[in-house]
């Protein structure tokens, strides 16, 4: 057993639980129940800590640091790992065959048999000098900046020449351009002699010869273009800000690679072949058609590539079992969505010799089509059968059903959770969650089209969409249906406003206030009510706790130890300083405001900020405190938050046209039925929304469905049903989610 007693992290109510080693083990409840702080931020966190613990302490720095967990005791943990649903970030050279270790073998096998040889492997790889295409530096595409719009020629470098953010005046990089002494920065740009204007546009590390008092000291000079290169092109920056993402799209334009046509290779590594085929070749199939190539080359090449070929298998076979068939090797790691980023990192453990491992999963059904979660709980199960224990947090009635023993939270969310509510088997848990058909549907008020839809695989489609319902857009995953709805459907109708899955930025300081857009509007009601400026009343500015700096906790560095955090003595882990905390409005400080749920601080507010908080609690967050913080949230709280912020942004009065792209993604069937209220209401309303959907309890509750396939990649993008959930449900063989929605109605 994994014993634990006295667990109190986060709304965690002093529970003790005990988790069977070398079992499937679910752990569900609610959203905010508490499920993601006994298993992440208790369990895996205490884990991981005591893995690192065995480490040289120059290794433990540079380990992920995992602040300790509120608890007393946890016995049983063995090393374990965390297979979340964190997308791929940043590295726009990272690929699905670089993510799963597939590059590797498949650029030795064509070192070593391809005709005529491009050389050693390092020549068949689009990230090194000796395989990459040189124009496009082994990207596949080319980005061209546009001067004409990156300078204003009538201005002059101090009022503002360079029309990009980061060498606005003021900044480092204009500082570093007016002390340069390569021109009389108060000159406008067009008078300056044409000689000088391209040494500051292009010049690469030039040796300045008289720089001016500021400039740094080692005289290397490098001009806009390539500060604009190196910064924001030739790799991927893992923030932008919004002026920053207007200021690339405004200059900078993309476009595929003249020279290689996408390949990202070079010349010699394209005409190196194996059987007629390139590595730039077996990079663009789906990851199903490979079997093909594998077959093939097994066949001409023989034994001596067997071990190269059989590893090659592997991977893809994995890739297939996971059910990522439809993928191709060279899709860049950032696109995949959070269920395919999580079932990329699961193919890196299935082949793994070791047990004795503690598996912990973060809701891996979550994006799945109910046919692919059979092919999920076969792979967690064989994870099980290697004497492994696995850990999963998941909603899904599947799922659970698999499982050896399931853990319940709740009985509700925030403060009202942190319970244990239910332990035992899947037997005793209760199936009032099934979907069920409604009696009838809505009649459309209208439709709209969207006509010859190409975007990926889809088929040159043209589809109806009626207006004044609920419709429910489904199909496996790589079927089309983001490509239709979210891409094709959204750019021909830009009056429907998509809702995505893209993630809520910010630091650990970003709230429910700021995320909301009502915090301005709380700093300036006690501005007024104190006679000080709103900036009194904020953390990060005047307001905040000079010992702390807003933070609410001090920080110690213990060089090669683990950071140590403590609430601040001197602020009481507020955040705020004597003079904020003076003020009050309805009694409350500012800090006792922030721990009020948004219902108590809707009264305080004025209507516009009273109707942003009010969708918070209708969208079911109404147990969080408005100054919660977003690094404590679950993924489920922190896309319905998303979607508060969507709603609130919008008058009530107007009818709504929305897109959302898996809604219930991470919740609980109990969160979902009142999202689905709430849809009701927006739909009866007058709103006309479109979701993109797996869940078989939103497909029964739609007017209308729309389902894309038959399969995935290159065997999807067709139109497969369209009518009723009742009508689905009796679809037969020409619809795979027909079937599973019928096996759910009938408790299957």
């Amino acid at each position: 057993m994994i014993t634990v007693t006295g667990a109190r992290t986060h709304n965690l109510r002093d529970i003790d639980v005990e988790i069977p080693s070398h079992a499937l083990t679910v752990v569900t409840g609610v959203s905010g129940s508490g499920k993601s702080s006994l298993v992440f931020d208790t369990i895996a966190a205490e884990a991981q800590r005591a893995t690192a613990a065995g480490y040289p302490s120059f290794v433990r720095t540079r380990l992920a640091q995992h602040p300790p967990a509120d608890v007393d005791r946890i016995d049983g943990l063995t090393f374990t790992t965390v297979v979340d649903q964190r997308r791929f970030t940043g590295n726009a050279r990272s690929t699905v065959a670089t993510a799963v270790d597939l590059s590797t073998p498949l650029r030795m096998l064509f070192s070593r048999f391809a005709v005529p040889s491009a050389g050693f492997s390092p020549a068949y790889s689009p990230n090194d000098p000796a395989g990459m295409c040189l124009t496009c530096e082994g990207l596949g595409t080319v980005s061209v900046i546009d001067e004409d719009a990156l300078i204003d020629p009538d201005l002059s470098l101090n009022d503002g020449a360079v029309r990009f953010p980061t060498f606005a005046p003021g900044t480092y990089r204009w500082k570093r351009l007016v002390t340069s002494g390569l021109c009389d920065p108060s000159v406008p740009w067009s008078q300056l002699p044409e000689d000088v204007r391209d040494v500051l546009m292009h010049a690469r590390d030039l040796a300045l010869k008289d720089p001016l008092p500021g400039y740094p000291d080692h005289g290397r000079f490098d001009g806009i273009i390539p500060r604009l290169q190196d910064s924001f092109l030739r790799r991927t920056p893992s923030r932008l800000t919004t002026a920053e993402r207007a200021g690339l799209d405004a200059v900078v334009s993309h476009s595929t690679c003249p020279d290689c046509a996408g390949a990202r290779l070079n010349t010699a590594a394209r005409s190196s072949l194996i059987n007629g085929r390139s590595i730039a070749d077996w990079a663009t199939v789906s990851v199903s058609d490979l079997y093909e190539l594998v077959v093939g080359a097994t066949e001409t090449l023989g034994e001596s590539a067997a071990p190269l070929l059989t590893e090659i298998s592997r991977r893809v076979d994995a890739l297939v079992e996971v059910g990522l068939g439809y993928l191709n090797l060279d899709r860049s790691s950032p696109t995949l969505s959070g269920g395919e980023a999580q079932r990329v990192k699961m193919v890196r453990h299935l082949g793994s010799p070791l047990t004795e491992v503690t598996y912990v999963f973060d809701e891996p059904a979550a994006g799945l089509h109910p046919s692919d979660v059979q092919r999920l709980i076969t792979l967690l199960t064989g994870l099980r059968d290697r004497r492994n224990t696995v850990l999963v947090v998941d909603h899904n009635p599947a799922v659970i059903a698999a499982a050896d023993h399931v853990i319940g939270m709740g009985p509700g969310a925030g403060e009202s959770g942190g319970r244990i509510t239910f332990t035992g088997t899947p037997s005793s848990v209760s199936s009032a969650d099934a979907p069920v058909i409604k009696p009838s549907v809505r009649t459309p008020t209208g439709s709209v089209t969207v006509e010859h839809a190409r975007s990926n695989n889809l088929r040159d489609l043209t589809v109806t969409v009626p207006t004044g319902v609920l419709t429910v857009v489904t199909g496996v995953a790589g079927s089309g249906k983001s490509s239709l709805i979210a891409t094709d459907f959204s750019a021909q109708h830009p009056d429907f406003t998509v809702v995505g899955q893209q993630p809520l930025h910010g630091d650990r300081r970003s709230s429910l206030l700021t995320v909301t857009g009502v915090a301005d509007g709380l700093r300036s009601l006690f501005a007024a009510s104190g006679d000080l400026s709103a900036s009194w009343f904020s953390r990060n500015a005047k307001g905040g706790c000079p010992e702390c700096r807003g933070a609410g906790e001090i920080t110690t560095d213990l060089a090669f130890m683990e950071d140590t955090r403590t609430p601040c003595e001197a602020c009481g882990g507020s955040g705020f300083n004597d003079k904020a905390l003076s003020v009050t409005v309805g009694g409350y400080t500012i800090a006792e405001v922030e721990a009020l749920r948004s219902a108590d601080v809707a009264g305080l507010l004025g209507p516009a900020d009273a109707a942003r908080l009010r969708w918070v609690d209708r969208v079911g967050l109404g147990y969080l405190a408005i100054g919660r913080t977003l690094d404590g949230l679950s993924g489920g709280e922190r896309q319905r938050l998303l979607l508060a912020r969507h709603l609130g942004s919008v008058n009530d009065d107007e009818p709504r046209r929305l897109i959302l792209d898996e809604p219930t993604t991470g919740l609980h069937a109990a969160d979902v039925r009142r999202l689905l209220e709430l849809f009701d209401e927006l739909v009866d309303a007058g709103g006309t929304l479109v979701l993109i959907e797996h869940n078989q309890q939103v497909m029964a509750h739609a007017d209308h469905v729309i389902d894309i396939g038959p399969g995935a990649g290159d065997a999807g993008g067709q139109v497969v049903f369209e009518g009723t959930p009742a009508a689905l449900a009796h679809a037969g063989a020409r619809s795979v989610t027909g079937r599973c929605l019928a096996d759910a109605l009938r408790g299957d």
